[in-house]
């Protein structure tokens, strides 16, 4: 099982068992009427791995746009003050720019959130399966 080193504290753990153990939405957040789902690390594309990887070291990042701030419009994600999420590419195979993936972080909890579709629809990353 991969804990990535910024959630590898307790409170960090127990914060994401928190999140996981209520569908992704913590007591103070309110979610948005499409559910987000859940998504075994083991079933991500590699380049999500090498993502994750790169952003529990701290970069360095293909893309100057990769660690900006997210800003949840499409209200999927459960709601959270700006500043909060944080987006990173996944690199897209073939692809000659950015492409649809990416990782959406966030601080709090330190969930990780992947989408295949450019924010249509969001997993939650979990790390124990």
């Amino acid at each position: 099982m991969r804990i990535p080193p910024r959630i590898a504290t307790l409170g960090g753990i127990a914060a994401l068992v928190s999140t996981l153990l209520v569908g992704g939405v913590t007591a103070t957040a309110t979610a948005a009427p499409t559910a987000v789902g859940s998504i075994c690390y083991s079933r991500l594309p590699v380049q999500a791995h090498d993502t994750l990887d790169l952003i529990d070291q701290g970069g360095p990042y293909p893309y100057p746009q990769d660690g900006g701030v997210f800003q949840n419009r499409e209200g999927i994600l459960p709601s959270q003050s700006n500043g909060y999420y944080h987006e990173y590419t996944v690199k897209t195979p073939g692809s000659s720019n950015r492409g649809a993936r990416r990782i959406v972080t966030g601080n709090r909890n330190n969930e990780d959130y992947y989408t295949a579709d450019h924010y249509a629809s969001f997993s939650l990353v979990n790390y124990s399966c």
